[in-house]
């Protein structure tokens, strides 16, 4: 779809032209997975998959939200609410709206003028539920369509502390920040090394030779905020809590495993050691994954990647039949260095970077694993890294 097209959904739906047409990428995370809410190093990128967003103003006071995804269930509506009410949308089916308005509601919180309604037509590309960061994408989309339309001084980094903020507060979710920061700060062929503790971060271009990442989506939707997601952040907590009685610490991420090995006992409880245990080994195989793609040492990097997920099966147990399916097989495939789930798990995706001309065997054999043992096909993507929605320029196609 070009601009053209957007231009004209959004005006069979308001039936007025649209004024702006927005993208907002969606992320993958090459390793470095339930570390960012726990204080430790990720390494993720946004994708050419995402979110577009198509803005026309309006006269009062109201908003009106309409996604074109939204139009494949029943009774499907434009939803609308004013730009000062700073309620959540409680009816079952407006709920994804917060996602949009909880970023409106906490810039103007804190003195950003936003002095009139609009609307806006959402078409997302990225699965729901596929572990792709789609509800980052939107809240990204939002901060940066409003920044760009009421002029807000604010910069990138303040919009991707509001979106965690979103998330957390205004959705219910208790993620870290590493989604809102790959989307909104993503950078063309490069991946973002960053501690999620600090906020410290480089860019590294993601070079892989003659290798690329393969998406894979299980196609079997999630929802992290009524999952266990918020279960693995509060066992994580309490075992920050037993660890602090002799250690100085406020999260994992501040601990080597060679410290955690020695202080153990004081958790004395084997679900939330094996939480903890995943939680610091995957910091440190983030650093050395970092370390062997700038020494060119791709096997080693397909080599950790491999030992993430099994980190995240049976120390973590946020895999699930499909993403171990994917994973799995995927590792005996011909030119496949290494591949694992991304996201909060619990189905959504996985990723593996394969050998370029071995991709196309390798969708091949793995969807017909995935579908002969699972009942159903997964999806394989092809994704570009790219900016994040700084501007208001189309991509190109």
């Amino acid at each position: 779809m070009d601009k053209q097209d957007f231009l004209k959904e959004y005006q069979d739906t308001f039936k007025e032209p649209g004024k702006d047409v927005f993208f907002s990428p969606g992320r993958i995370n090459v390793i470095g997975e339930h570390t960012d809410y726990n204080g430790g190093h990720v390494f993720p990128c946004a994708i050419s998959i995402g979110t577009y967003g198509v803005y026309g103003p309006r006269e009062d006071t109201t908003v009106a939200i309409y996604s074109a995804n939204s139009a494949k269930v029943e009774n499907s509506k434009i939803i609308t609410f004013d730009i000062n009410d700073e309620q959540p949308q409680s009816a079952k089916d407006e709920k994804w709206v917060n996602y949009f308005k909880g970023m409106l509601v906490y810039l103007k919180q804190r003195g950003y003028k936003i002095d009139h309604g609009f609307n806006l037509y959402i078409h997302g590309f990225l699965p729901y539920g596929s572990g792709l960061s789609s509800s980052a994408s939107i809240e990204m989309l939002m901060g940066n369509l409003l920044k760009e339309e009421f002029n807000l001084d604010i910069d990138e980094i303040d919009l991707v502390k509001l979106g965690q903020k979103t998330e957390n507060d205004f959705v219910g979710l208790n993620s870290g920040i590493m989604d809102q920061f790959a989307v909104g700060m993503g950078k063309k062929d490069n991946a973002i090394f960053l501690d999620c503790n600090t906020l410290d971060y480089k860019y590294l271009p993601l070079e892989l030779g003659d290798y690329e990442i393969i998406i894979m989506s299980t196609n079997k939707t999630h929802s992290l905020a009524g999952s266990k997601y918020n279960e693995r952040v509060q066992e994580c907590e309490e075992a920050v809590k037993r660890l602090s009685k002799k250690l100085n610490i406020n999260k994992l991420g501040e601990i080597d495993s060679e410290t955690f090995d020695q202080y153990t006992y004081l958790i004395n409880d084997d679900t939330l050691i094996r939480r903890a245990r995943h939680a610091v080994s995957e910091n440190e195989r983030t650093k050395r994954a970092i370390d062997a793609m700038q020494k060119g040492d791709l096997e080693e990097l397909g080599r950790l990647i491999n030992a993430s997920h099994v980190s995240l099966k049976y120390d973590y147990e946020v895999t699930g039949k499909e993403l171990d399916t994917l994973a799995e097989n995927a590792w005996d495939q011909p030119g496949c260095l290494g591949a694992r789930m991304v996201g909060g798990g619990f189905a959504g995706s996985a990723i593996a970077i394969v050998k370029k001309s071995e991709a196309e065997n390798f969708k091949k054999n793995v969807g017909k694993i995935y579908r002969d043992k699972i009942g159903y096909d997964a999806s394989f993507y092809d994704a570009e890294i790219v900016d994040g929605p700084h501007t208001k320029e189309f991509p190109e196609s």
